[in-house]
């Protein structure tokens, strides 16, 4: 018998959808196309991520400008000279330092937020991802990737790679088409089964490479029973160019699927393959990713939600393995760097019951930007602001309860800062949060629709 009292999430959502569009007028102009410029004057510190402009690992410049043209970054240094027709933004009292790269993600599982909070990965893969994917049609598709989409990118991402599940081609269309509406600057990693196989060639020449701010990956799942589906797909990342992305060890009982011992068989292990979680390695993997350069994605919330351990992080460092962080999807309910960055720390220093253990603070910050950038081979383009790359910047403003009052920019950014510090970002050289709020964006649109899509999706246990 069901408590009326207690209504179910369904139609709470239901009444959610009902309630009145209240239309916002954004307080800030869409920014212009990338042809233009703007200065960032007067930052009280810029971290460029480059020990080439600035002091230590981090690249720290105090009191100093950034200047963004043609949709790169032109120069960043003090008292920097602000061309004809230049937009300046005054960061006084401010941080600057390159937009967050989220290495992995499953936007559309914003529809499950919440969902399933008493099971592990296997049970939440069974009564929450499973059950939901089918159910969302391409339309609600758009919606709860939108949502997600922009969620990530207020909170200072700018590059996320999506780890998109198997979706027929129009669901696909609508899912690009929202990540490209959103601004980010993304990577769409895709699976698919093997029938449908000839779709990953597809949606990359007519879907993502007409994009500017779009690439592709092949995503698979590693398995020793799928070894020749494994083959199949790392030849057509191979033929595609890009890189192979897939989940690897992230429950103990992944173990039975040997999927490292899959990889190496199927010649996939290589800096071209990025794998997701890696909890479980042993001594020897963690050595055979080291000598074949395998990237690494590390998602220490979504870890700890589904129970699935802790990474062995400093042993991976201490390899020189190159380790992202990840935010996972719904497994990691919404969207903050700052929190992953602090879980990262925390689960270390916890688990080794050292404060000195890797991750330390600065080494965080570089993994959330530049690592990050080099996990997915984009540290040529994104993660640092060394001049010549895109210009994907945010700004921090301290200025706030939970930040004040300043004495050590670097752990009070990884341990005090929240998404709401973020005041600006720039995705490409284009203003797309100004003053706090995302430009050009009808919030409460956005809301409505998520509602109403979720209403109609079954009830989650």
């Amino acid at each position: 018998m069901t408590d009326s009292s207690h209504p179910s999430r369904r139609s709470v959502l239901a009444g959610l959808g009902s309630i009145p569009l209240i239309t916002a007028t954004p307080r800030y102009r869409p920014a212009a196309a990338p042809g233009g410029s703007t200065l960032l004057r007067g930052a009280e510190l810029i971290l460029t991520m480059d020990p080439v402009l600035g002091e230590g690992t981090l690249g720290a410049l105090p009191r100093a400008d950034l200047l963004i043209r043609d949709g790169r970054i032109e120069s960043v240094g003090p008292r920097l000279t602000a061309p004809p027709g230049t937009r300046v933004v005054d960061v006084s009292g401010r941080a600057v330092l390159p937009g967050f790269v989220d290495v992995h993600n499953h936007l559309w599982q914003s529809s499950i937020r919440g969902g399933c909070t008493a099971h592990d990965l296997y049970g939440w893969l069974r009564t929450c991802n499973g059950p939901t994917l089918g159910r969302i049609d391409p339309a609600d598709m758009y919606r709860f990737v939108r949502l997600a989409a922009l969620d990530v990118l207020q909170t200072g991402v700018t590059t996320v790679v999506d780890w998109v599940h198997p979706v027929p081609y129009d669901t696909g269309e609508r899912y690009i088409r929202a990540l490209d509406d959103s601004g980010l600057r993304f990577v769409y990693a895709m699976s698919q089964d093997i029938a449908d196989a000839d779709l990953v060639t597809r949606v990359k020449k007519e879907l993502l490479d007409p994009l500017p701010l779009a690439s592709a990956q092949v995503a698979v799942h590693a398995r020793m029973p799928d070894l020749g589906l494994l083959r199949h797909f790392h030849g057509l990342a191979r033929e595609l160019g890009v890189m192979l992305n897939s989940h690897v060890l992230e429950h103990r009982a992944d173990r039975a699927d040997d999927p490292v011992g899959a990889l190496r068989l199927a010649g996939a292990f290589g800096p071209d393959l990025l794998m997701n979680h890696a909890v479980h390695l042993t001594d020897e993997e963690v050595s055979l990713a080291a000598e074949h350069d395998v990237r690494v994605a590390h998602c220490p919330l979504s870890n700890m939600r589904l129970a699935s351990g802790i990474m062995r992080l400093p042993a991976l460092y201490a390899r020189g393995v190159k380790t992202g962080l990840g935010q996972d999807g719904g497994a990691n309910d919404t969207s903050d760097m700052f929190a992953l960055m602090k879980a990262a720390v925390g689960l270390q220093r916890a688990l080794h019951q050292n404060a000195e253990v890797h991750p330390t603070l600065a080494a965080v910050l570089r993994m959330a930007t530049l690592g990050g950038a080099e996990c997915i081979g984009m540290a040529d383009r994104v993660g640092s602001l060394t001049p010549g790359k895109r210009a994907d910047v945010i700004v921090l403003d301290p200025a706030a309860l939970n930040f004040a009052p300043r004495r050590d920019w670097i752990a009070q950014i990884v341990l005090n800062g929240r998404p709401s510090n973020v005041s600006h970002v720039f995705v490409d050289g284009r203003m797309r949060k100004a003053g706090g709020e995302l430009v050009g964006v009808d919030t409460h649109t956005v809301l409505r629709e998520a509602e109403q899509a979720a209403a109609r999706l079954p009830d989650m246990p």
